[in-house]
């Protein structure tokens, strides 16, 4: 006798992009549960910046799932009101040099190309958009389109949208299968889950769920910082960041590289990032790291020099070698799905994975070409020993 489906997908991961996954899935009509080891928002998610980016992104399949992100992001913020403190503020790529500020002109060329709003800034202009931008800049682009929510609050009330049956503290120890090797669910601590669907939204851990399923997914974490400053005035109105910003994102260095990002919040704290190192999942605090934020935003912002950093905390972002997440079906084991390895854009990300994620999940035709995304291109020759049969 067949066991009990106890709902029509699991989604493991209750970050951002797993709450998506789940509001898009039960939106099409499936049962949810969702399951995660820790609470809501208590990895990548919780240590982020909440930032909704198509600046920092080169034309291709990554700024196609922001632009649509985008969109269902104001939809969401519509629907949700203030409770995810959307901010449409935009943002303000900055060049120190003409140089920088010619490559930068090219990026905004192939963006505006692709559908993004890009806007030239000239030097003299810098300083009505930011009033207390340092002197001496090149120029920049302003890009109306970013915005910014609290990824914390937004993740909650998106998985409150969904209606999904949430089980926090349960951790995945396996993938069930059934006898002809499909997905039948997830074994966990706390018992089993039963379903022919389960969605791997696991973040920087996406590797290991992937790996208890059987199947390869190089997902890596790459650890970065964010010093938070005391309360202020609306000193810095957009999120504002230096034009080599973008080539430290798509950097497959190991070791530390910094670039400045700073951007002003509804709440008062000033958020400057941002780092990128892969040392695993060490949360050490690392005082290089630190420091060189604080100088890249004193080099913005020179009145920073004189605001108090109230504290600073780490993130693990999900790094995946060629930069794209994995998202949709793995042909490798029918039932399993993958929406993980975002790396630093998850958040931004999330509405347009969890969308997709559904349009697969009940086999429609996705919104967008899924082939760069297919979670299979890692293979070389062989998979992991992973998941039992049930």
């Amino acid at each position: 006798m067949a066991k009990r489906l106890t709902c029509d997908v699991v989604v493991v991961g209750a970050g951002m992009v797993g709450a998506a996954c789940a509001l898009y899935a039960a939106r099409a009509g499936l049962d949810v549960h969702v399951v995660d080891r820790g609470p809501v928002a208590g990895g990548t998610t919780g240590a982020g910046e909440g930032n909704l980016l198509a600046s920092d992104k080169e034309p291709g399949p990554e700024l196609g799932l922001a632009l649509l992100s985008a969109r269902l992001w104001e939809r969401l913020a519509d629907e949700l009101g203030t409770e995810i403190e959307y901010d449409p503020k935009g943002g303000l790529v900055v060049a120190s040099t003409p140089r920088t500020l010619a490559a930068l002109t090219d990026l905004a060329a192939g963006q505006r190309a692709a559908g993004v709003t890009a806007d030239p800034v000239s030097a003299a202009e810098l300083r009505e958009l930011e009033p207390h931008l340092a002197p001496g800049m090149a120029g920049g682009v302003h890009y109306p389109q970013d915005a910014q929510v609290m990824p914390a609050l937004a993740a909650a009330h998106l998985l409150r949208a969904s209606g999904a049956r949430l089980h926090t503290g349960w951790t995945v120890t396996g993938v069930a299968r059934t006898a002809d090797g499909a997905v039948a669910g997830v074994r966990t601590d706390r018992g089993d889950l039963y379903a022919p669907a389960v969605v791997n939204a696991a973040g920087a851990w996406g590797g290991d769920l992937a790996a208890l399923a059987g199947v390869r997914l190089p997902v890596l974490p790459r650890r970065g910082f964010v010093l938070v400053t005391e309360p202020l005035p609306r000193m810095v109105r957009h999120k504002v960041y230096a034009a080599d910003y973008v080539a430290d994102v798509a950097s497959d260095a190991a070791a530390l590289r910094t670039s400045p990002v700073v951007e002003g919040t509804a709440a008062g704290p000033v958020l400057i990032g941002a780092s990128r190192e892969r040392v695993g999942f060490d949360r050490a605090l690392s005082l290089p790291a630190v420091r060189a934020l604080a100088a890249g935003a004193i080099g913005l912002f020179p009145f920073l020099e004189r605001v108090r950093a109230l504290r600073t905390y780490a993130g693990f972002r999900p790094y995946l070698p060629d930069h794209l997440p994995a998202i949709g079906p793995d042909p490798r084991l029918p039932g399993l799905f993958h929406a993980c390895g975002h790396e630093g854009a998850g958040i931004g990300l999330a509405p347009g994975t969890g969308q997709l994620i559904a349009q697969a999940l009940t086999a429609k035709t996705p919104e967008l070409d899924l082939t760069p995304f297919r979670p299979e291109r890692f293979d070389t020759d062989a998979t992991i020993d992973g998941g039992n049969a049930s």
